[in-house]
């Protein structure tokens, strides 16, 4: 059956994590495009602050005060979306936690908490989502990451929660396209976004945690989830730098995993040391609206890859672009002592130095 999607100002737009990062821009972004919203998060607080706040500049928006791991109160939200605006056209499950640390280090309580939000959370939304959406038809968008394709050390954790979120939804939109029903499912797969990410994680590293560059303004996902709310889209990769690193993971396991091992894990620390271990996103609301972290690089405020994926008119000529970087700097790591060995160990012998220049064209290119 063919996926009809309204335009944005024609929707009711419910947003879990809204009370800051990408769900807190998103909010504002569809708000401004007429959407009418219903925004969820733990914090009254913020949501309060930022319900009045699209409400004095002539949006619509309610608010439900809702932790996402719990299947009851994700049910609440779609109650008040049918009492307030007669149901929802799209559901945006973007609610998610983190944790940096080994994971020697990090106890399993913690690791259960954060699949509780980051998977539970957005399998409950989905369902819930799926059910009223069967009918009258729309959209689910799921905010996974491209951690969603690999791994970063010290978040390996996060990452499996995300390995989980895109093994859910491809599978969920096969179900509902082999059932017909009128439901678009989406993967957002965003790369380092300047959101508080880092400084909302679970810290167990003795440095503050901070992202690798480069990074991309949560501006750039919003963008994306508001134009698979009007267009069926199956995924998004948000950032160039985060195709990059989708595409090493595909074609050179072994180097990426060096450049994990020797670049990435220091950018991923500050150089000051780590604030308290109990002020953090996991084990409770922050209460504040903010939509940026601290990265203190660049943020790049647009990704032309990302454009260009969603606009296939312009796909080819970015793609043949970066396919030209990536061949360049695949020939020239091939002619050092890299040899072949069989495709869970592509590279062998793969020298720092190689991570090091690595990671200069990975955040060389404006993609």
């Amino acid at each position: 059956m063919k996926t009809n999607l309204k335009k944005l100002s024609q929707q009711v737009v419910v947003i879990t994590g809204a009370s800051s990062g990408i769900g807190l821009v998103t909010a504002r972004m569809a708000a401004k495009k007429g959407a009418k919203l219903v925004l969820a998060a733990r914090s009254e607080e913020a949501l309060q602050q930022l319900t009045s706040e699209i409400q004095e500049d002539g949006g619509q928006a309610t608010y439900v005060v809702a932790d996402v791991s719990s299947q009851e109160e994700v049910q609440r939200i779609a109650q008040v979306a049918q009492e307030q605006f007669g149901g929802f056209d799209t559901w945006v499950n973007n609610a998610g936690v983190s944790i940096y640390g080994k994971l020697e280090e990090v106890p399993i309580e913690d690791m259960r908490k954060l699949f509780e939000t980051n998977v539970w959370g957005l399998i409950y939304g989905s369902l819930e989502a799926a059910k009223h959406l069967k009918q009258r038809g729309g959209a689910i968008i799921n905010v996974g990451s491209i951690l969603s394709e690999t791994t970063a050390i010290l978040q390996s954790i996060y990452s499996a929660s995300k390995h989980a979120v895109k093994g859910f939804t491809d599978g969920l939109r096969m179900e509902l396209e082999l059932d017909e029903a009128p439901i678009s499912v989406t993967l957002i797969k965003p790369a380092a976004i300047d959101t508080p990410y880092p400084l909302h994680a679970k810290n167990f590293m003795e440095r503050e945690a901070k992202h690798a560059p480069p990074a991309y303004a949560p501006e750039t996902v919003a963008r994306a989830i508001v134009h698979a709310a009007e267009t069926p889209t199956r995924e998004v990769t948000v950032g160039g730098g985060g195709k990059m690193m989708e595409t090493m993971n595909h074609w050179v396991p072994r180097l990426l995993d060096k450049f994990m091992e020797n670049v990435f894990v220091k950018q991923e620390q500050a150089e000051y040391p780590a604030g308290a271990l109990d002020n953090n996103g996991l084990d409770g609301p922050t209460g504040k609206l903010e939509a940026r972290g601290n990265y203190d690089g660049h943020t790049r405020e647009t990704s032309l890859y990302t454009t260009a994926a969603l606009h296939p008119a312009v796909t080819a000529a970015v793609a043949v672009g970066a396919g030209v970087v990536l061949a360049a700097w695949l020939g020239k790591s091939s002619g050092r002592k890299a040899k072949r060995k069989g495709s869970g160990d592509t590279y062998r012998g793969v020298l720092p130095s190689d991570a090091v220049q690595a990671t200069k064209y990975y955040g060389k290119f404006q993609l």
